[in-house]
């Protein structure tokens, strides 16, 4: 049995009092951090050829059914914003299409040809990244779309939370962040999903630092969506252009549409 399907290390959830379940479940997702640090050696492995394709144009894929497809969707749509960067760089494509990002869609996932068949309008290439996302490893959605891409030299990699699963050998490289048996019996929205998400950030969050979108710690091209962000951003040139006057840095940030944009002209002027 999948060690995503074995039985909890709890009993009688149905019989435990409110706090009862918030500690256990507290307790559960605490291995969670131990299980994905383990995976990095291949995280890094992943994120520096990530680079180098998105250096040459390439993008990066992710695709999964249900919450593992839903956790890819969620980092992709993240990154325009965070980092300023194009909203086709990062793409996530989930079985069932957008549709099924908030409504299951029947046996979607149970096809083979459907992940491949959904990338197709991209024009997917040599310079691309696919990485499929299953808890289980078994997905055929995903198992099917990362084959083909593979086949046709594109490097592939996966996260998945089962060991030696069918997923994982039919990628470059896998990332396997094994946590255990789930709380409720076979819930990967829960340790698994949450090991997916860490993952996740951590694959995009790196590359794009790499790729020179973070300036110290701070997000320099990140959008002007709210006023949160305008004001975040404000505080940002008033630090890193030892600029005192808040109206004076928001202007700047206002006319240039980003942080970085708006420090450099700001030194350059000086």
């Amino acid at each position: 049995m999948r060690v995503t399907e074995q039985a909890s290390n709890y009993n009688d959830l149905d019989k435990m009092s409110t706090l009862e379940l918030l500690v256990n479940m507290n307790n559960e997702d605490k291995t969670v951090p131990v299980a994905v640090e383990k995976c990095i050696p291949n995280i890094e492995r992943l994120v520096d050829q990530i680079v180098v394709r998105l250096e040459k144009g390439g993008r990066l894929f992710y695709l999964g059914a249900g919450t593992s497809g839903r956790l890819g969707i969620l980092d992709a749509s993240e990154i325009p914003p965070t980092f300023g960067a194009p909203y086709d760089l990062v793409i996530g494509l989930i079985a069932g299409g957008d549709k099924a990002i908030r409504r299951a869609v029947e046996a979607a996932e149970d096809s083979w040809e459907g992940g491949w068949n959904d990338m197709q309008q991209y024009g997917v290439d040599q310079d691309d990244v696919v990485i499929g996302i299953a808890a289980s490893g078994t997905t055929p959605y995903v198992i099917g779309a990362v084959k083909e891409s593979k086949a046709r030299g594109i490097l592939t990699a996966c996260v998945t939370c089962n060991p030696s699963s069918p997923l994982a050998a039919e990628v470059d490289i896998p990332i396997e962040a094994v946590v255990g048996p789930e709380f409720v019996t076979g819930s990967t929205r829960m340790k698994a999903g949450t090991a997916q998400k860490l993952v996740l950030n951590m694959i995009t969050t790196t590359s794009m630092i790499r790729l020179g979108h973070v300036k110290g710690n701070k997000m320099v091209d990140m959008q002007l969506t709210n006023a949160k962000l305008v004001d975040r951003g404000t505080r940002m040139i008033m630090d890193e252009a030892s600029i005192s006057d808040y109206e004076q840095a928001k202007e700047l940030l206002l006319t240039h549409g980003s942080v970085r944009k708006a420090v450099d002209y700001y030194l350059k002027q000086k």
